[in-house]
């Protein structure tokens, strides 16, 4: 490793043993599959709110905001403001349901409720959000390390994901949650840590980064105009409403820990946990991508190198030194906003300080990649495996299934992570892929609990005509110049919320058309 000392490197080392023995420590007495999946309901409250926090922040957020902040404004922090009414459906209503129904998967009460097709649809629809989300944590946090370590990106995926997998298939659910929360603080001091030494190093301190914030108009929380073509504040509060209200209500990250907890008022305190921590927290991110620009601003030589960086990679191996400085020259804070961070870690933190931080990343990425393996391993054996291949196997099989699904969904989440090397902004694909898998399921979900008469018949045409929507939002941009008519007129962000209301509102009025029929 090239760029880090031998202390930083130490603290790293030393927090990923950590994580592997907290993995060897609840092996103990993880030996059956409701240990494993739901820590057989004796985690607090507290604890468990800080898990869904830690799963929320994940490296997506530690890398990606403050890189959409330096390269925009802060509209994209409407996503947090939204939190605190889905927070409010998810504890009135999906807490209660689910723990009624003591199904630990989130997607088994579908098929009571419509047939073994819906269960099979929303269970597609999680496992590739899963994919998506894991893979863009893996990029995220390889795009640090690299920066740090000159190592390449697919080494490191393969490091921190074996590192990842072994904790997880060792402790279960248990072991996911308190590594969660030692996870949670740990990124919260990290990010206090880099405010602090931003700040300390900035001529003028904080009135000058205010001043450069209100000048570049840094602080904007978006257009109020009610345009759906553009990521007004409107857009992304819709967005942020109809993702986070599928995060608590449909996510098998997120029900699974409902189960874990010692009673229903315990599960839904850890909701709110988790919105009062998180939307304060997410506003520091955005702090300091703000705090990196001010000072970029007062240092523009120091920020060269990343521009060189980026301009070399959009123009590949074959280009040349004058090309690429001529580019760079042109480019825009948002064309390189993700790699501001790490390059202020290399550059400007100190030795000792960095391992941290660094851990801090690692330890964001953990949390949400070790949640998504362990919830992805849960819904294939309870729905894709004992539904279709053997219903009824022994515990010691069900164990061997879970931790042989868990391996395996945490090495597609490295390949999907190594697919993503390229990509513009971590924080825009991990949003645009989630509206595209998290709508349909979603839809269908409301449709159930909302509309006690719609049948199985109502639900699949609905589902139908809704999956079409999203293809049609998802992939218009194909569509020829000729045919651009056709096109998706609205902003990316509102294909969950589209392909969401289509799916209910076709599956209550085909109900409703058929009612009046009879």
């Amino acid at each position: 490793m090239k760029n880090l000392p031998l202390l930083d490197l130490a603290i790293i080392a030393i927090y990923l043993v950590a994580m592997v023995l907290v993995g060897v420590y609840f092996s103990r007495r993880n030996n059956s599959s409701d240990q494993f999946t739901k820590a057989s309901g004796l985690i607090p409250g507290w604890a468990i709110g800080l898990s869904i926090y830690a799963t929320f922040l994940s490296s997506n957020t530690f890398l990606g905001v403050p890189g959409k902040a330096f390269g925009g404004n802060w509209n994209a922090f409407v996503f947090s403001i939204s939190m605190p009414l889905a927070a409010w459906v998810a504890s009135k209503y999906f807490v209660p349901f689910y723990r009624s129904t003591g199904e630990v998967s989130a997607y088994t009460n579908l098929e009571k409720r419509f047939g073994a097709w819906a269960r099979t649809y929303a269970v597609v629809c999680f496992l590739l959000t899963q994919l998506a989300r894991m893979g863009s944590i893996f990029f995220g946090i390889s795009l640090t390390l690299q920066a740090l370590t000159g190592y390449s990106m697919e080494t490191i995926m393969l490091v921190t994901g074996i590192c990842i997998i072994i904790y997880t298939v060792m402790g279960g659910i248990e072991a996911v949650i308190w590594t969660e929360v030692v996870q949670g603080v740990l990124k919260t001091l990290g990010a206090v840590l880099i405010v602090y030494l931003i700040v300390v190093d900035m001529p003028g301190g904080v009135s000058k980064i205010i001043a450069i914030g209100q000048q570049d108009d840094k602080f904007s929380l978006g257009s109020l105009s009610l345009d759906f073509t553009q990521a007004t504040f409107w857009v992304v509060l819709l967005y942020g409403f109809f993702i986070n209200l599928n995060n608590f209500g449909m996510d098998q990250n997120y029900v699974q820990r409902y189960h874990t907890a010692s009673s229903e008022k315990e599960a839904a305190k850890s909701v709110w946990l988790c919105v009062w921590i998180y939307v304060p927290a997410s506003l520091m991110f955005f702090i300091i991508g703000t705090c990196l620009y001010a000072y970029y601003q007062v240092n523009p030589e120091l920020i060269e190198a990343v521009k060189l960086q980026a301009a070399a990679e959009r123009l590949g191996l074959n280009a040349n030194s004058i090309e690429i400085k001529n580019l760079a020259a042109s480019l825009q804070p948002a064309d390189y906003g993700d790699k501001v961070m790490p390059h202020f870690m290399v550059t400007m933190i100190p030795t000792g300080l960095i391992g941290l931080i660094v851990s801090a990343i690692l330890s964001a990425a953990m949390s949400t990649i070790s949640s998504g393996m362990n919830a992805s391993a849960t819904v294939f054996s309870e729905d894709i495996y004992k539904r279709y291949f053997k219903a009824n196997i022994s515990e010691k099989q069900n164990m061997k299934l879970l931790h042989i699904a868990t391996v395996v969904f945490g090495l597609l989440g490295m390949i999907c992570g190594i697919a993503m090397i390229g990509v513009k902004s971590i924080l825009d694909i991990w949003w645009q892929l989630s509206g595209i898998f998290a709508g349909g399921m979603l839809g269908l979900f409301l449709l159930g609990i909302i509309s006690k008469k719609s049948g199985n018949m109502e639900a699949f045409a609905a589902t139908i005509v809704g999956i079409l929507v999203i293809i049609w939002l998802s992939l218009s941009n194909l569509i020829p110049v000729d045919y651009a008519y056709l096109k998706n007129p609205l902003h990316a962000n509102m294909t969950i919320v589209v392909g969401t209301l289509t799916i209910y509102l076709t599956g209550a009025f085909i109900t409703r058309l058929k009612s009046k029929n009879i």
